[in-house]
């Protein structure tokens, strides 16, 4: 599997180097891979044009985490309380679609107005694309939790703190890191797009510099470093999924 992996990127990228290389594809428009790593090397080496490349990815990266941390909790949250109260998920459920429905885009630029040019503007555009992911997966999660289930703990004597301990977050906790594998990327892009419309520091304005001065080696590498930091970011995701669902028994693969 691993090698199947490494062939495939060797292919891509050698590829795009080839073509590039021949002229068969216009690098200036496409760039090349050797470029890039170039760009990023030089970035790490020496610093950028706005200061070191350290201080840009500490920038995105703590917008991006508080981000994703405050929609998890609030999405987890919310999500568990509409699951389990009729009531409210009756009354509220237009009103969060209708919310859901805007594009976060259009967003950006009244969250800069509130919050300014600082991170947390970022954030709370961050914060509106998590969670709506994780709230409509954890209220899937608790709406789905078995009558019998919930009748057979009942008869038992279960209070309602233990049939949230024990029935009600289990059932919602897989549906919780299923989306917070997405929300990872979602919280990042939150973070980018809220550089693009105000910021003077982070990966996704040093990527709008490089854009605005046709440097496509520059756009790249600034990708590819978003890349790696989602990459590390859903690994560590995954490790505490492991460990907070040991109990889970493996899926079969079915596959051939």
């Amino acid at each position: 599997m691993r090698a199947a992996q490494v062939a495939l990127l060797i292919v891509v990228f050698g590829g795009w180097q080839l073509f590039t290389s021949l002229k068969i594809v216009d690098p200036f428009f496409f760039g090349q891979p050797s470029g890039i790593v170039s760009t990023a090397w030089g970035w790490i080496k020496h610093g950028t044009n706005f200061g070191s490349i350290w201080l840009q990815i500490w920038t995105t990266m703590e917008e991006a985490v508080l981000g994703f941390l405050i929609g998890v909790a609030c999405g987890v949250v919310a999500g568990v309380l509409l699951g389990q109260v009729r009531f409210l998920s009756d009354v509220l459920s237009p009103y969060i679609k209708a919310v859901n429905a805007l594009p976060r885009i259009v967003l950006g630029p009244i969250f800069t107005l509130w919050f300014g040019l600082g991170i947390w503007s970022k954030v709370a555009l961050g914060v509106t694309l998590v969670f709506f992911i994780v709230f409509f997966n954890v209220y899937q999660g608790v709406r789905e939790v078995s009558p019998t289930v919930l009748a057979n703990a009942r008869m038992l004597g279960m209070n309602e703190r233990q049939l949230m301990r024990h029935v009600y977050w289990p059932s919602a906790l897989s549906w919780v890191f299923s989306s917070l594998h997405i929300s990872v990327g979602f919280a990042v892009v939150g973070a980018v797009v809220g550089e693009y419309l105000g910021s003077a520091a982070g990966l996704g304005y040093l990527i709008q510099i490089a854009e605005g001065n046709f440097e496509v080696a520059g756009v790249f590498a600034g990708m590819f470093v978003l890349v790696v930091f989602v990459i590390v970011i859903d690994v560590l995701v995954s490790a505490v999924e492991r460990r907070l669902l040991v109990w889970r028994p493996a899926a079969a693969d079915a596959r051939p």
